[in-house]
């Protein structure tokens, strides 16, 4: 079983339950997820299983968009609702055209500092861990871009956004900004993904409904390793090259695309991804291996499974 399944994340879970629970239901194949989602978070978690696992590194790059409420006038140790209230203020009366220029001038390239509430680690340590024993500590900051930011609702004291932003992104922090720049404090009270990268909510499952199929059917519900590796450019090889290149030997290769720095994806004749490449010079080296995609046409040894190079 090999594949992405989109889940729509209910509120009240972490990433990692829905993986296990995803896990199970799938008869414990490898599992992981590209992108981690808040507990209060909800919206569109893409769940890896099997071959997807060694390309999340790859769906995680992408962008993200998110539909978020805040509510001004408190702060919170977490920045969201989760959190303890650290003080109260009046909200200041503002106008929409107000709200509409605050939002704005977030836009662009910008800094942002994780919260010491996140998974971010330093010295090898989630900073939520430090954050639960009153510690505070220095923190990465992270260039971001915020690619919009629309308003969706305004009813003080709470203000709905949409926002398109680079990977990285802690809409907590911006909601945080945001009432930092008002004078009251704010903090997020709802928090949905609709988009990670090319997966759209729309396209999610919710929990209990991936939960009540079968193990056919949740092999069904999976997208292809090449469907979601859509953005890649594709090559097209031979049997024979494939055995090679799943042994994590470099493929020759005359191409137009020779020297770009994108990885590309090498495939059978059923188009069934096989291996994530990387140029060097006229060469393509595989920097991940999809055996899945490969078992069922021509019989590869175990051996073959892992990239030696690698250890993909």
């Amino acid at each position: 079983m090999h594949g992405v399944l989109l889940v729509d994340k209910p509120a009240g879970h972490t990433s990692h339950d829905v993986v296990a629970r995803v896990r199970r239901a799938a008869g414990y194949v490898r599992c992981g997820h590209a992108g981690t989602l808040d507990p209060l978070a909800t919206g569109v978690l893409p769940v890896l299983l099997g071959d997807a696992t060694r390309i999340s590194e790859h769906l995680m790059n992408h962008d993200k968009e998110y539909v978020f409420t805040l509510c001004f006038g408190q702060d919170t140790d977490t920045m969201d609702a989760e959190g303890q209230v650290l003080n109260t203020r009046p909200v200041p009366r503002m106008s929409v055209e107000r709200i509409q220029s605050m939002l704005a001038g977030f836009t662009g390239p910008q800094q942002q500092t994780a919260p010491m509430y996140s998974a971010v680690k330093v010295d090898g340590q989630p900073l939520h861990r430090a954050a639960r024993r009153g510690h505070e500590v220095e923190r990465p900051v992270r260039g971001i871009v915020i690619h919009s930011l629309e308003l969706v609702a305004w009813e003080s004291p709470h203000l709905t956004a949409r926002v398109h932003c680079s990977k990285g992104t802690y809409v907590r922090v911006l909601a945080h900004d945001l009432g930092q720049l008002a004078e009251c404090g704010a903090h997020v009270t709802a928090l949905r993904r609709v988009r990670s990268g090319d997966f759209a909510v729309e396209r999610a499952m919710p929990l209990d409904d991936v939960l009540a199929l079968s193990q056919d059917q949740l092999g069904e519900a999976l997208i292809p390793l090449r469907d979601a590796l859509a953005s890649f450019s594709a090559i097209g090889i031979t049997s024979e090259q494939a055995r090679g290149v799943l042994c994590g030997q470099d493929l020759s290769l005359e191409d137009p695309s020779a020297g770009t720095d994108e990885p590309v994806v090498l495939t059978d004749d059923a188009g069934r991804a096989l291996a994530l490449a990387v140029w060097q010079g006229t060469n393509l080296h595989p920097i991940r291996v999809f055996p899945g995609g490969f078992e069922k046409t021509t019989c590869i040894s175990a051996s073959f499974h892992q990239n030696p190079v690698t250890g993909g």
